[in-house]
C-alpha cells in the first residue's frame, strides 16, 4: 500500500516503475545497514548484495523505458499532450493556447494562416502586432480574466476581427491546476457588411422618398401662394405633383413587396401555376406603355401549359419589372422579344427559362454584377426620368431566390440586353 502513496509523497513525482525500484532499494539498504551494524554481515558482502538488488530492481525499469513513449520518459506537462493539441486543432476558428507568460503552447492551422509569424514556445506578442490584441492579452494575463477586442486586419484583405481571450484551468505536471489563455479569433466582416448594407438601404430609401416629398411640398406652397389664381400654372403643377405622388407610391409599394418577399424567402411556393397566361397578362397590361414608347412586343410562348411551383402575384410582379424595364430602357431598339424555352441547368436539372430581350443601347460590363443591388442605377437621371425606383431588379432577384430560381443577365453595349429568369420545372419540385 505504501507504493500507492498520495501525491504529496516524496517519490510521487517520479515515474511509477522508478518509484517502486527506489523504495525497494531503500528498504534493502536499510536492512543491510542493520546487518552490518550488528556484525552479521561484512561490509564488502553487503555492498555486493546491494549491487545485485539494485541491478534486479533497475534493469526492468530501464528496459521498460526503452519501449516507453517520449512523453512518458520526460514526464510532459498534461497541457502539452497530444489530446490538448487535437482539441485546439479541431476548433473551426483560429485558436491559440498560451501559457501564463504568453508563450504559444498549441495553435491550429487557421491561426497559423491568420498570423504566420506565430511559433510554438515563442511569445505571441511578437507575432500579433495589433495594439488592441497586445493590450487585451496583457490584461488577460495580469488578471486571469476574459477579455475581448475588435480590430481591423489589413492582410491579405481588410477584415474586421473579434478576439476573445478566455482563461482555461489546466492540470500541472506536479499536481494542482494552473490557468492558460485560450485566444480565439472570429471574422466579423460579414456582419459588418450586413450592417453597412442596412444603413445604406435606410439612407437610400430616405433620399428617394425625400425627393418627391420635397417636390410636392414646394408645389403646394406655390399653389397656395403666387400661383393661387394662375389656372395654367395650377394645371401644370398639379400634373407634376401627380407624377411625383405616383413615384412615391410606387417606391413604397416596391419597398413593401421586397420586405414581404424577404420575410418568406425560406418558404418555397408549392402551388402549381401556368406561367404562360401570366406572361401574356403582363404583356397585355403594358401594351399602352409599348405604344407610348413606340416599341413592338413580340411574344414567343408555347400553346401548351408550362407549370412551375410558384406564387402568382409574385410572378406577375417579376415579369412586370422585366418587361417594363425593357420597354423603358431599350425603347430605342424599337422591339422587345419575350420567349420561353426548356433547358438543362449547369447542375443537370431541367428548368424553364423566360427571356426578355431588348435591342437598345445595352449595359456596360462593369455595371452587370451590381444591377440587382438595391437602389443601384446605371444612369440615375435617366432612371428617375423613367419613373424607376431602383428596386425593380432587386425585387426580381429575391422573388427568383424564393422560387429557387436564378437571374441571368447578358448585354453587349449598343446591342441590347437579355434578362433570363430561370425556374426549376414542376416535375423536379414534385419529386422532392
Amino acid at each position: 500500500m505504501a507504493i500507492d502513496a498520495p501525491s504529496s509523497h516524496f517519490f510521487s513525482p517520479w515515474p511509477d516503475r522508478l518509484r517502486h525500484s527506489a523504495i525497494i532499494l531503500l528498504a534493502a539498504g536499510l536492512a543491510l545497514a542493520v546487518l552490518v551494524a550488528f556484525g552479521q554481515l561484512a561490509l564488502v558482502h553487503a555492498a555486493a548484495v546491494l549491487a545485485c538488488i539494485a541491478a534486479a530492481a533497475l534493469v526492468p525499469w530501464r528496459l521498460h523505458n526503452v519501449a516507453a513513449s517520449p512523453e512518458d520518459v520526460r514526464g510532459v506537462n498534461p497541457v502539452e499532450s497530444a489530446a490538448v493539441s487535437a482539441v485546439v486543432a479541431g476548433m473551426p476558428d483560429p485558436a491559440v493556447l498560451l501559457d501564463r507568460a504568453g508563450r504559444v503552447i498549441h495553435l491550429n492551422a487557421a491561426a497559423a494562416q491568420l498570423a504566420p509569424a506565430l511559433r510554438k514556445n515563442e511569445l505571441a506578442q511578437f507575432a500579433l502586432r495589433s495594439p488592441e490584441i497586445i493590450t487585451a492579452l496583457r490584461e488577460a494575463i495580469a488578471t486571469t480574466e476574459s477579455r475581448r477586442a475588435t480590430y481591423l486586419d489589413h492582410v491579405p484583405v481588410d477584415r474586421w476581427m473579434e478576439l476573445i481571450i478566455a482563461p482555461v484551468p489546466v492540470p500541472t505536471l506536479f499536481g494542482g491546476t494552473d490557468k492558460c489563455m485560450l485566444m480565439t479569433f472570429h471574422d466579423q466582416t460579414p456582419l459588418r457588411r450586413v450592417e453597412e448594407m442596412r444603413a445604406d438601404f435606410v439612407a437610400n430609401a430616405s433620399h428617394e422618398l425625400r425627393t418627391p416629398l420635397a417636390a410636392l411640398s414646394g408645389f403646394i406652397d406655390t399653389l397656395q401662394g403666387p400661383a393661387k389664381e394662375d389656372a395654367t400654372a395650377r394645371e401644370r403643377f398639379l400634373g407634376i405633383m401627380h407624377t411625383q405622388a405616383k413615384r412615391m407610391a410606387r417606391l413604397i409599394d416596391d419597398l413593401l413587396s421586397l420586405s414581404r418577399v424577404e420575410l418568406s424567402a425560406q418558404v418555397r411556393p408549392d402551388t402549381l401555376v401556368d406561367i404562360v397566361p401570366i406572361i401574356r397578362q403582363v404583356a397585355d397590361g403594358l401594351e399602352p406603355l409599348a405604344r407610348e414608347r413606340q416599341v413592338t412586343v413580340d411574344i414567343d410562348l408555347p400553346d401548351a401549359p408550362v407549370l412551375i411551383a410558384g406564387d402568382r402575384e409574385e410572378l406577375l410582379r417579376l415579369f412586370e419589372n422585366l418587361i417594363e424595364n425593357a420597354l423603358k430602357y431599350g425603347a430605342s431598339g424599337g422591339k422587345v422579344v419575350v420567349s420561353l424555352i426548356s433547358a438543362i441547368s449547369g447542375e443537370g436539372v431541367p428548368e424553364v427559362r423566360v427571356m426578355v430581350r431588348d435591342f437598345g443601347p445595352g449595359i456596360a460590363p462593369e455595371h452587370l454584377p451590381r444591377l440587382t443591388e438595391r437602389f443601384y442605377r446605371v444612369d440615375v437621371g435617366d432612371s428617375r426620368a423613367q419613373g424607376g425606383t431602383g428596386l425593380g431588379l432587386s425585387l426580381v432577384k429575391h422573388i427568383l431566390n424564393r422560387h429557387r430560381g436564378r437571374l441571368l443577365i447578358e448585354s453587349v453595349p449598343k446591342n441590347g440586353a437579355t434578362f433570363t429568369a430561370c425556374f426549376p420545372q414542376a416535375k423536379v419540385l414534385a419529386s422532392e
